[in-house]
């Protein structure tokens, strides 16, 4: 069966001055089984909102996507007319953004706003509407959902907000669930229910999961396998048992070192050394290569592919494939 979410070499450039453009994402791949839960990890400034924005052709004027492809569903995005993104657009993917409060019309009772997608892929007219926005608010774990349906967004803590959002992406009952940083704004304890919750409405709805975090913890949680990304490029991707048992690229072993509190020969706790390249300054070579201690020199002149390794895993690195990218 084919992938319900397929990116390759995905690309996302902004306008520079003139004709010049910078890439902020080049050399994104994911796919995402139907059914599945896939957990997109990296450091901030990595690409991971950007690249889940393009999946849906939503990313923020003056952007444009400038290379690569992407499918839904087996229908090709980057070719879909403007009404069939509009179907796309909630219908077969719900979006959980980042920052619920600008997601919301603060003069709109929430009721309407999370009976929209209904009405506009399902056709679920006036009548209905405010029970369904009920049905759903209970669904996503909202005590006294009928309150929360006649107020208004500002009147909700962040926690609750980010469940009315989750509600309103699952209103018109969606194949797809895209999760952006859904918990970056909650305490830990919120966040675990978040998760727990996720996975639950998931099962229970068979729903096929792309969930967006820098924190492995809670991707090693919820997810099935994980995508990697670093400085605009996918560098590794394997189910999550085999990635945090074994990663393969330098930078996940950095990351799993540091979300499990190493300690290096000195007794600091790891880290991962250095900082994320801005988008556009990205370093010739392996992007890595400056702040990997495993670097040799042809790290720092060509580009490494990214190959298969094994069943179901690939990884951009010179230690694992020769391979490297025709274009640097």
């Amino acid at each position: 069966m084919p992938p319900i979410v397929a990116a390759s070499n995905l690309a996302v450039a902004f306008p520079r001055g003139g004709d010049a453009w910078v890439k902020v994402v080049d050399g994104v791949s994911l796919d995402v089984g139907e059914g599945e839960a896939m957990g997109v990890v990296g450091e901030s400034g990595c690409g991971k909102t950007i690249s889940a924005l393009a999946l849906l052709r939503l990313v923020p004027e003056p952007a444009r996507i400038v290379g690569g492809s992407v499918s839904l569903g087996g229908e090709d995005v980057l070719a879909a007319s403007e009404e069939r993104l509009g179907r796309l657009r909630g219908g077969f993917a719900g979006f959980v953004f980042q920052e619920p409060t600008r997601a919301f019309n603060p003069v709109r009772r929430i009721a309407a706003q999370v009976a929209e997608a209904a009405r506009l892929h399902l056709g679920v007219g006036a009548d209905r509407a405010v029970a369904l926005a009920e049905k759903l608010l209970t669904e996503v774990g909202l005590d006294n959902p009928a309150r929360v349906a006649r107020g208004y967004p500002h009147e909700l803590s962040g926690g609750q907000r980010q469940r009315v959002l989750l509600a309103c992406a699952l209103a018109a009952d969606p194949r797809l669930l895209i999760a952006d940083e859904p918990t970056s704004a909650l305490d830990t304890v919120s966040q675990r229910h978040l998760v727990e919750l996720l996975d639950s409405l998931r099962r229970q709805r068979k729903l096929t999961l792309v969930f967006i975090s820098h924190d492995l913890p809670l991707v090693a949680r919820l997810a099935e396998r994980v995508t990697v990304l670093y400085a605009g490029e996918t560098v590794e991707v394997a189910d999550r048992d085999s990635l945090f048992a074994a990663p393969a690229h330098p930078y996940t072993r950095a990351l799993v070192a540091a979300q499990r509190s190493d300690r290096t020969e000195d007794g600091r706790f790891a880290t991962v050394d250095g900082a994320v390249p801005r988008a556009g300054g990205w370093p010739a070579g392996c992007r890595f290569a400056p702040r990997c201690p495993l670097a040799f020199d042809r790290c720092r002149h060509a580009r490494p592919a990214l190959t298969p390794l094994g069943e179901r895993r690939r990884v951009r690195c010179f230690l694992a494939s020769e391979a490297e990218e025709p274009r640097g």
